[in-house]
């Protein structure tokens, strides 16, 4: 059996998700399929030398030639919003095209980054089943709920153009796809308030390997002396996407607030994004020191990084909390390092922390519950750590990377059986 795979993104690119998509590779791999990769050139989060190397390599293969990558040349990732959008519509061009041209597919996994992505699976799903002559299910990853993001994010008016816009693409999507793959009981929610039926919906949260994220001692953290950090002092630790839905002006105000409350208190934002450069710039402009930001680091680093602080900062404008549920959330519990979470009181995110005690709650946009949650993690030492190691031993129980993967390679079955059945 044969994957599709139209990915915007792919190794060695440096993303949030890339532990999932090596985690079910392998996955789908060692269950006996092939995965074809069609991808553009890398961008985000690697060199020159890196862009320079893959002008030349444009196919190669993985795990025993089961896995084979088709690389394509295109234009290098901008910042602004508007040219890395028409950099999409490039990208999805070029993959239709190409996509289309494929050989005995019998499924396609795609996501939802960007927002086209789901439409181009979808197409290119009709178009191979109708030269197979039999039925191409489509499987559509939804780790972001577009256009909500984008209203959450300030960046669209509900009930605006892009608003209309964006409603008719995802109702499109999920028009298109046989089965629709979310990762909380409120995404499904929100689909299915979207006309969606339950029985096209699965819930598989996303997950984090224990035995690649686990807790490192800070003497051992290599991360310290790489950018000379005080091992001395408290560190807060924001790591992952620096974006204008993670309300970070927030996290500046409450940071500048405790360089005198609390001036043993450090916060880290590690990652890259559409706002690291205009909150480096802020930063700069109002004179805080308690902040320092890193680039994202190598994914063998993973376990450092999310044991480098005392506490991991999961942070949002409010609203967002109904349409996202970080996927960070998994790797702070996996370091054992308690959540504070600036989050919808409503989310299932402040319920999981609730449920599990693996931290505490501050609801999103208020400075004054954020600073008196990071407070109680401060002087209470020992409730930080219990409810590290709560977070940790909920995740090895819950939230197994083999049975999450077993999920997905479960929904695959079905949808090929049906294909099947219908056949016969």
């Amino acid at each position: 059996m044969k994957i599709l795979k139209l990915s915007p993104y792919y190794e060695p690119e440096k993303i949030s998700s890339s532990h999932l998509t090596e985690d079910m590779e392998k996955g789908f791999t060692d269950a006996g399929y092939e995965i074809e990769v069609i991808c553009p050139q890398p961008t985000r989060g690697v060199d020159s030398e890196v862009r320079k190397k893959y002008k030349t390599v444009r196919t190669e293969t993985k795990r025993d030639g089961k896995i084979t990558v088709h690389r394509f040349p295109m234009v290098r990732e901008k910042r602004n919003p508007l040219l890395r959008a028409l950099r999409y519509l490039l990208v999805n061009a070029v993959q239709k095209r190409k996509g289309c041209k494929a050989k005995n597919v019998d499924l396609i996994i795609g996501g939802s980054t960007p927002p086209t992505q789901g439409l181009l699976c979808a197409k290119v799903a009709r178009k191979l089943s109708k030269k197979k002559g039999e039925k191409v299910p489509f499987i559509y990853n939804l780790q972001d709920i577009f256009p909500d993001s984008l209203v959450n994010a300030g960046m669209a008016k509900k009930g605006g153009l892009i608003w209309r816009i964006g409603r008719k693409m995802e109702n499109r999507t999920y028009a298109g796809a046989d089965r629709i793959v979310v990762i909380s009981e409120d995404f499904k929610k929100n689909v299915m308030e979207k006309g969606v039926p339950a029985e096209k919906i699965v819930v598989i949260p996303n997950w984090v390997n224990t035995d690649n994220v686990f807790p490192v001692k800070r003497e051992d953290n290599v991360l310290f002396d790489r950018y000379g950090l005080d091992r001395g002092k408290y560190y807060i630790c924001y790591s992952g996407t620096v974006g204008h839905s993670q309300n970070l002006k927030l996290l500046l105000d409450t940071a500048q607030e405790l360089s005198t409350l609390l001036p043993d208190v450090r916060f880290v934002i590690i990652g890259e994004g559409p706002a690291k450069k205009e909150t480096a710039e802020e930063i700069a402009a109002r004179g805080i020191e308690n902040v320092t930001m890193l680039p994202f680091q190598p994914y063998e680093e993973i376990a450092e990084v999310f044991s480098l602080g005392d506490a991991g900062l999961i942070i949002s404008k409010p609203g967002v909390g109904q349409s996202s549920v970080p996927s960070k959330t998994f790797s702070v519990m996996a370091a054992a390092r308690p959540i504070i979470a600036s989050f919808d009181r409503e989310s299932e995110l402040c319920r999981l922390i609730e449920k599990t005690g693996c931290g505490v709650t501050a609801n999103a946009g208020s400075k004054e519950e954020l600073i008196a949650a990071i407070g109680k993690l401060y002087r209470d030492r020992p409730f930080a750590s219990a409810a590290g190691e709560a977070g940790r031993a909920y995740l090895k129980e819950h939230l197994d990377k083999d049975k999450c993967v077993g999920r997905y390679l479960e929904v695959m079955k079905e949808e090929l059986e049906k294909t099947a059945n219908k056949g016969e």
